[in-house]
């Protein structure tokens, strides 16, 4: 077999000199999983077999499956590969395993690779995500909008309480999802498919729009009506709902099967009425609550929320309203996101 070095995507592994790396900085592998990548490489797109791991790599040293099983998944981390959506190294249940990226002579004066297509990969997930905030915030402004619009008050103007709103939440819920889903986008990134990762891209992009968020609209309202409430949706909100987010969308690219999301989704509906019920049973307040608080803290507006405590049989806007709204929103925009950052994938895969 040639001992010419090879190139597959940011890697280049020299047989001679029995290195691998990435753009150009050495990953480490012990002698055995480097032996087991390189046959891997060499033979690009063949079956490897268990036999022939054990024959060429282990030498005839008796191991267990065990031990193939911990050198693909130590190979899979160093190359920030995934099993349920594999680059690199694809399973062959009951059989063994195939290397499945494009492999090409690296000659001593090539240069990396561009890092385009990766860029252009994150954000078109930044991007589907933050459209899948947007649809969110539409369907729960359409919603609030409307029982809002139905209030008996005297003025208040239906058409333009249900637009106000719609603009409201989609606008809150757009800057959310960008900075939630850039984070993700972010923490591919990391080397290894780690949840770790996925969660704190999430909740750092989530606390920094929330922060930001609070920051502004407290400013606003005391310039504008020398009085802000305190206590609508921040750093705190954002930060957990982030994290939620990044959490769902690690565990669905695990579990979706080629064009059947119903099981991811339903999870992440679950994970993120999880999130807005520990939310609020903590004091924090999410959409629904925010505007309750500054309905209470400016008298005179014409919005009521009254009919949302009708929902859940309260006489006005109470701890089971809060609640059950905080859940609803919460699962609402978890799985809008992950839903779109799915669908992105699944697409950016198949043009690939």
């Amino acid at each position: 077999m040639t001992a010419d070095p090879l190139r597959f995507a940011e890697f280049a592994i020299d047989p001679s000199d029995r290195r691998l790396s990435r753009d150009g900085t050495p990953v480490e592998l012990n002698a055995r999983y480097f032996d087991a990548l390189l046959l891997l490489v060499r033979e690009r797109g063949r079956l490897i077999t268990k036999d022939r791991f054990h024959d060429e790599v282990w030498r005839g040293v008796p191991v267990t499956d065990e031990a193939l099983t911990q050198c693909i998944k130590t190979l899979r981390r160093q190359l920030g590969d995934d099993a349920a959506r594999p680059r690199f190294i694809e399973t062959v249940p009951k059989h063994g395993y195939r290397f499945i990226a494009a492999v090409e002579p690296d000659s001593p004066g090539a240069s990396a690779p561009p890092a385009e297509p990766r860029w252009r990969e994150a954000a078109w997930l930044a991007a589907a995500g933050t459209l899948g905030g947007a649809a969110a915030g539409l369907v729960g402004g359409l919603f609030y909008g409307f029982v809002a619009a139905s209030s008996p008050e005297p003025g208040s103007g239906a058409v333009s309480v249900l637009l106000l709103l719609v603009c409201l939440t989609v606008g809150i819920a757009l800057l959310g999802a960008a900075g939630v889903s850039l984070g993700i986008a972010a923490s591919r990134w990391l080397p290894g498919p780690r949840w770790q990762a996925s969660v704190l891209g999430g909740a750092l992009g989530g606390l920094v729009v929330g922060a930001l968020a609070k920051f502004l609209g407290l400013d606003a309202f005391d310039i504008l009506f020398g009085r802000a409430p305190a206590g609508i949706t921040g750093p705190a909100e954002g930060l957990a709902l982030g994290g939620a987010v990044g959490l769902a969308a690690w565990l669905a690219r695990r579990s979706a099967a080629a064009g059947r999301f119903g099981r991811p989704l339903a999870l992440a509906a679950a994970i993120g009425a999880g999130a807005g019920l520990a939310i609020t049973s903590l004091g924090g307040r999410l959409m629904a609550g925010s505007l309750d608080l500054l309905v209470r803290a400016f008298p005179g507006s014409r919005l009521r929320l009254d009919g949302l405590g009708r929902l859940f049989g309260e006489d006005g806007f109470g701890p089971v309203s809060q609640a059950a709204t905080g859940a609803l929103e919460a699962a609402l925009f978890v799985v809008c996101l992950v839903g779109a950052m799915l669908v992105a994938e699944r697409g950016n895969v198949r043009g690939g």
